[in-house]
């Protein structure tokens, strides 16, 4: 359909699918409906592709362009620290990661890109549900205990958004040993060209090697590989301001 030289009629379809003209009317009329088709403008019954496949299209390539990106900006950033770098996004309760770059060190974090993991628990995690709002964060926490996977993991709903709020004021977030006894993480926003937040980064360190002043470091250069991420992204400081 995209590449015809005129916009197909139903009864073109019906032909070309080999299907009952009844059936293709059904369909048409189903697709026009979810605007994944439209009718021609002053040609009744013959179509082209809406705006649907187009908003698909997009989310698509930013997804590739995450992915892609996020990688490319990790590989930077554990370059400079030696240690894992993850790109992860949201969804619902949990996070994914989309990006991974393994620390050069014998001892480290054992993760995976395509990974999933409760939000509640990990640095990437917390720093994306700082952007969730108050009303949609009641409806995934419906409950006051939360899931533990360690002994210094967040169970508690309300000291859950304790800790969102001071991830909100800081613009960084830390995992304690709290979704891997062994490892601290550190975390940072990153955005689109509309300013959303769409995706984090961190950098995790096992606790043999994790110190307050390394801390300081990490927390610098996380800071700095989600910010040439989001640029990466079409993110400009104009977009977080408006």
């Amino acid at each position: 359909m995209g590449g015809s030289a005129r916009p197909p009629s139903a009864a073109d379809l019906a032909a070309s699918l080999d299907l009952p003209r009844t059936t293709v009317h059904e369909l048409l009329r189903t697709l026009v409906a979810l605007r994944y088709l439209e009718e021609l403008p002053g040609a009744p019954r013959h179509y082209r592709l809406g705006i649907k496949p187009f908003e698909l299209g997009n989310v698509y390539a930013a997804g590739l362009d995450l992915a892609r990106e996020g990688r490319r900006a990790a590989a930077w950033i554990a370059e400079q620290c030696q240690e894992t770098v993850h790109v992860a996004i949201r969804d619902g309760r949990d996070v994914i990661y989309v990006s991974k770059v393994d620390s050069t060190h014998p001892v480290r974090m054992v993760s995976a890109a395509g990974r999933r993991l409760p939000a509640h628990v990990t640095a990437v995690g917390k720093m994306l549900l700082s952007s969730v709002p108050e009303d949609e964060l009641d409806g995934l926490y419906p409950d006051a205990r939360l899931e533990a996977m360690t002994p210094d993991s967040i169970t508690d709903r309300e000291e859950l958004r304790h800790v969102l709020a001071q991830v909100r004021r800081d613009g960084l977030a830390w995992d304690e040993c709290e979704s891997n006894a062994a490892v601290n993480c550190v975390a940072a926003p990153v955005h689109d060209h509309s300013g959303k937040m769409i995706a984090a980064m961190s950098i995790s360190v096992p606790t043999v090697r994790w110190s307050a002043r390394q801390a300081a470091r990490y927390e610098q250069l996380v800071r700095r590989g989600a910010r040439e991420l989001s640029a990466r992204l079409g993110h400009t400081q104009r977009a977080s301001d408006g």
